[in-house]
């Protein structure tokens, strides 16, 4: 399977999510090994251009690319010609002028990795656009979901907490519901996004129960295979969108209580960082159910799966099966036998 780039998990079928996942899984087992390298992509140069701060995202996408033998260049706004008033434009067609292959782009703009792939007609992997989405996170929290509950058709997965700051929230419906889970939507009004229901990824169509929404987290708590809490994303709000951060843990925060009364199969997700003890208890993220661990490992496998399928991928197959001359199998036979 050949992708041209990956700006959004939307328009994406189940196949070819589903064939991410499965080389994800492929590529987790590169780092197993004794030499954590293939050569898919060696002569490769990929751009890591980060305009906003990131810690688990950039490592790993910088991981991602190296154990597939890719070159990698690093930027930070901080420090460059941005920080002098360069606009993006030129930012971006100055790098590529440089011979590189693609970007992997986070921005606070939302919209600004397709406008970098339209300037400079250049693969991009969308590492995070403004509140818009984060495609590789969604597959990655469908990757660690998978591992542990299985096929995700069916299952019952609750997203909790600011919706309305969140890209999150918005790649994971579109990738949870595309392989066939049901979704429901918590959060306190002043934090649900205005015309929610009206979403084309929420609104129902014919034969489709839709996503359910809520402001009530105990409601829905017995009923999830997966509860996924949202970080209260602090430093984009100005006013009050709640009461106080203990009133927010009381209604809206994963407790010890609540914890408890999860049903005994349910895995817990955050997708970080964390603020302990207010949308999620210490107690719950340490649990022995919770994925949040797994969901950092699940990171690297995934970006790796991505950037793979945009720069090594085999554009004649359409994803049900990849060749298996081109597989990271066969690529890491190759990559130990010539060290």
């Amino acid at each position: 399977m050949k992708l041209p780039h990956l700006l959004t998990v939307d328009g994406l079928s189940r196949r070819q999510i589903t064939t991410l996942l499965d080389t994800a899984v492929e590529m987790e087992a590169v780092g197993h090994r004794e030499v954590k390298k293939i050569p898919a992509l060696r002569g490769i140069t990929i751009v890591n251009a980060f305009f906003e701060d990131s810690t688990r995202t950039k490592m790993s996408f910088d991981l991602a690319a190296k154990r597939l033998s890719a070159d990698t260049m690093a930027f930070a706004s901080k420090g460059s010609s941005t920080a002098k008033g360069e606009s993006l434009r030129d930012t971006v067609l100055t790098i590529a002028a440089m011979g590189v292959d693609g970007f992997v782009i986070r921005h606070k703009g939302s919209g600004a990795p397709q406008r970098a792939m339209d300037w400079t007609g250049l693969p991009v992997v969308n590492a995070g656009d403004g509140m818009h989405g984060h495609p590789t996170q969604a597959l990655l929290d469908a990757y660690a979901m998978r591992s542990r509950l299985g096929d995700l058709e069916g299952k019952h997965v609750a997203i909790v907490g600011d919706l309305f700051h969140s890209r999150v929230v918005r790649s994971n419906l579109a990738c949870l519901r595309t392989l066939g889970a049901k979704v429901t939507l918590v959060a306190p009004p002043t934090l649900m996004p205005q015309g929610i229901a009206e979403w084309p990824v929420v609104a129902a169509g014919p034969g489709d129960p839709g996503v359910e929404i809520t402001s009530h987290l105990d409601d829905v708590l017995p009923h999830v295979d997966a509860l996924m809490m949202l970080r209260v994303q602090r430093e984009r709000m100005s006013g009050g969108f709640f009461p106080s951060e203990a009133e927010y843990a009381e209604g809206w925060g994963l407790t010890r209580a609540r914890l408890a009364r999860l049903p005994e199969h349910a895995v817990i997700c955050h997708p970080g960082p964390m603020n302990r003890g207010l949308e999620i208890a210490p107690e719950a993220a340490d649990h022995a159910r919770s994925l949040i661990l797994d969901q950092v490992a699940a990171g690297v496998s995934i970006r790796m799966a991505v950037l793979f399928h945009i720069f090594a991928g085999d554009p004649d197959d359409p994803g049900e099966q990849r060749n298996d001359a081109n597989t990271p199998a066969a690529t890491g036979h190759e990559s130990e036998g010539s060290k």
